[in-house]
């Protein structure tokens, strides 16, 4: 029973690999190639999925949702590979984007206990 468990554990990770880090974006010309692409996108992804478990041991202040790895994704993007904005306005619109969720989220709960028979 661990053992299937953790197999859903594996290929969630390699789903969101796909999704966040580009995993199945690579053109297989070479063992080599393929190798050291799988390495960079899985060291990618396990540094975001270790800056998200860290950020959320932290307190997450009311009216927000915790930092999701593709919050933490969008924000290294933009202040560190792009560098198109500065650091205040990246931060409002994360606070703005997950202030805006978690109403969102409030109302959906809210809904969902007003429809139980």
């Amino acid at each position: 029973m661990r053992v299937a468990g953790r197999r859903w554990t594996i290929e969630e990770s390699f789903q969101t690999s796909k999704g966040q880090t580009g995993l199945d974006e690579h053109q297989v010309r070479t063992w080599t190639s393929w190798y050291r692409w799988t390495t960079l996108v899985l060291l990618a992804h396990l540094f975001l999925a270790i800056t998200t478990v860290a950020e959320r041991v932290r307190l997450t202040p009311t009216g927000l949702i915790p930092l999701s790895l593709n919050e933490i994704r969008h924000l290294f993007t933009r202040l560190v590979i792009h560098r198109d904005h500065d650091i205040i306005t990246c931060l409002h619109w994360s606070w703005w984007r997950r202030h805006h969720q978690h109403r969102a989220q409030q109302a959906h709960y809210q809904r969902q206990t007003t429809q139980e028979p």
